[in-house]
């Protein structure tokens, strides 16, 4: 199993930032069928049913920065285990707003606790192979 968690994580790294950079590309319209800016506030405001309205841009904002930030950190691998860590959050929190605004069923369509928890075990990984992290390590003397 060790010998397997190179590549492990390498994929989970990067499939999840990939994942989170598609969702930012299709609401700047740049996929086919994208919904665009104004559709990701409508779907903004119906997963976070419970949030006052003039909050949805502020929560959309951030969702957007949030995850073109942790991708950018987990493609390139600094900061690995916080930025995994913030992965799992974010998405749980997805998760979560999804499951009270449509029920249990959607956030299981859309595979979103498998990302947390995809997150969660990336978290848990030791070392980070083929990543920044590593080289800055060896930089330092604390990776032979």
């Amino acid at each position: 199993m060790e010998t397997k968690l190179p590549i492990a994580s390498l994929l989970l790294r990067v499939g999840l930032g990939i994942t989170f950079l598609s969702a930012v590309a299709s609401r700047f319209g740049l996929w086919k069928d994208s919904s665009g800016w104004d559709g990701f506030l409508e779907y903004t405001a119906m997963v976070n049913s419970f949030a006052p309205e003039g909050i949805i841009p502020v929560l959309a904002i951030a969702a957007t920065i949030l995850e073109i930030t942790i991708a950018a950190l987990l493609i390139i691998g600094y900061k690995t285990r916080w930025a995994a860590l913030g992965a799992a959050l974010l998405t749980l929190v997805f998760a979560m707003t999804m499951a009270y605004s449509y029920g249990i069923k959607n956030p299981l369509d859309y595979s979103v606790f498998v990302d947390s928890t995809a997150a969660f075990l990336l978290a848990c990984i030791p070392t980070y192979k083929w990543s920044l992290d590593e080289l800055l390590m060896k930089q330092s003397g604390h990776l032979s």
